[in-house]
């Protein structure tokens, strides 16, 4: 039966940048990260903005940035949090750097710092507009040098196995799906971490990739552990509008901070209705004018207008941006760019202290799928990567220091399926993840809530799916269509309980 000191679940810039820092400082540990698929499939490479950093104290200040992040977040973020992770951001910062990841300079040879909505301040660190992909391909790149960190892809982590001792509950393995050879193992192991991401998927306009599906919530809730503020799921603005497409092309924030305005059909502008910094407001306030905007007009989307901006400068700081608008037939120089509101980024999650430590013993969570108390009802605009730095930080000092305690289980754990149908026919689950996006899209945005109708509407979709296999064999389309049944209930759940949302 394998074993590893330290399973990291997901390849983002969290669990990633945890395994380099927990690797150099302890060559004595084994340390393996699964990921669903290839490692460079991510939330983490699709992210365009940048990260946000107090670089320049004369004009800027870590009061500022606390100031931005906590207005954004609607008076429910962590202040002690959100102290330590801005103080924190340019250790965190600079040690990117030494990794090799490169951010934009001026002609002055200065960081050449964005303006994102929310803050007040220039202080986004960028790489063009594929800020997310050059960091991922950078510590990726570390990764493969270091010998003691594994990598294994096409390993999908399906439940997490925990044990009762002195009624103290602790994570002590997982159960995989090696996709490569069709069969689903056991690993042994002192600590789990979870760096799964999202769960945007769940939602018929989202930009998040396909497999952002909610797995770390939901194996996380099905262990027991404590999960918060669900219902707090922050819509990105501006999506390009591409009718049933699944995911949405984003449009950064960055592109707003540039100048570029918001208009109507009647290329009006209308956010200053709603908020005196007008395109410049946090992506709440902005998707819910826009949504406002879209129900009053009836229409389908609004519109971005870049025409008016310098467009030799425009395709410098966008090229992903400008050469995906082009290849679809839209010139950001002459022509408005459709967009919509769409599902972004999941502001709750698992809940977790200042180390990113769960509620249960040796499992850990950083990243997206972890509920923090930096970003409160509404995530400030490029604080993402940041909290994921700051948090592979924090919690690799925390297991640096514990996992002396932590042993290795001794019990042999058998898989629960017998068998596994390797055809996995997508194309029955597609259609019941259709059915699940629509209810939770429709349920969400809705003002009056039917949690019960919502939930038996839940559990028949649960039936449906259990209908389509064996009951001794499991499909991948099955486990992960389980996953986003379990988060859907916790979102459900936790929006009655509100009575709020975030866009």
């Amino acid at each position: 039966m394998p074993k590893t000191d330290i399973l990291i679940v997901g390849s983002g810039i969290s669990g990633l940048f945890f395994a380099i820092k927990t690797a150099r400082k302890r060559p004595d540990l084994s340390i393996c990260i699964m990921t669903k698929e290839m490692a460079s499939n991510s939330n983490t490479q699709l992210a365009q903005g940048g990260i946000a950093v107090v670089t320049n104290h004369l004009k800027d200040s870590f009061d500022q940035h606390i100031k931005d992040t906590l207005r954004s977040g609607g008076g429910l973020c962590d202040q002690e949090i959100v102290k330590m992770v801005i103080e924190q951001a340019p250790e965190r910062l600079k040690e990117l750097i030494e990794v090799g990841a490169k951010f934009d300079k001026n002609q002055e040879g200065q960081w050449d710092l964005g303006l994102e909505g929310g803050h007040s301040q220039h202080r986004i660190l960028h790489h063009k507009d594929s800020t997310g992909l050059e960091i991922e391909k950078k510590l990726l790149s570390i990764i493969t040098q270091i010998k003691n960190i594994k990598i294994l892809e096409n390993h999908q982590v399906i439940e997490l196995n925990t044990e009762t001792k002195h009624n103290e509950v602790s994570c002590t393995g997982a159960f995989f799906y090696d996709k490569n050879n069709y069969i689903i193992k056991y690993i042994r192991t002192r600590v789990i971490l979870l760096s799964t991401g999202g769960c945007g998927q769940l939602f018929e306009n989202t930009t998040n990739p396909a497999i952002a599906t909610g797995d770390g919530i939901a194996m996380a809730a099905r262990a027991g552990v404590e999960i918060e503020d669900m219902q707090y799921m922050q819509f990105h603005p501006t999506a390009l509008a591409s009718g049933n497409k699944n995911p949405l092309f984003l449009i950064s924030e960055a592109v707003r901070g540039f100048g570029a305005y918001i208009v109507n059909e009647e290329h009006k502008r209308f956010l200053f209705k709603y908020d005196l910094r007008g395109e410049l407001a946090t992506r709440d306030i902005v998707s819910r004018a826009i949504s406002i905007e879209m129900h009053e007009t009836q229409k389908k989307h609004v519109y971005l207008d870049c025409r008016h901006l310098d467009q030799a400068d425009f395709f410098k700081h966008f090229p992903s941006i400008s050469t995906h608008c082009n290849a679809i037939g839209l010139y950001p120089e002459k022509d408005l760019i459709p967009i919509v509101p769409a599902a972004h980024y999941q502001c709750g999650g698992i809940k977790v202290d200042r180390n990113g430590a769960t509620t249960i013993k040796n499992l850990y969570a950083i990243g997206e799928c972890a509920r923090t108390g930096l970003h409160g009802k509404n995530r400030l605009a490029s604080n993402s990567l940041l909290e994921a730095l700051v948090f592979a930080h924090q919690a690799s000092d925390n297991i640096d220091k514990t996992i002396a305690t932590f042993i290795f289980s001794s019990k042999i754990l058998l898989p629960k399926f017998s068998a596994v149908n390797i055809k996995n026919d997508y194309e029955p689950y597609l259609n019941l993840k259709k059915e699940l996006q629509k209810l939770i899209t429709s349920f969400y945005a809705s003002d009056v809530r039917d949690t019960h109708l919502a939930m038996v509407k839940i559990k028949m979709l649960k039936n449906e799916a259990e209908n389509l296999i064996d009951r001794n064999e499991i499909t991948i389309p099955f486990i992960e269509f389980s996953n986003m049944l379990t988060t859907a209930l916790v979102i459900i759940k936790q929006c009655d309980l509100k009575k709020t949302h975030s866009c």
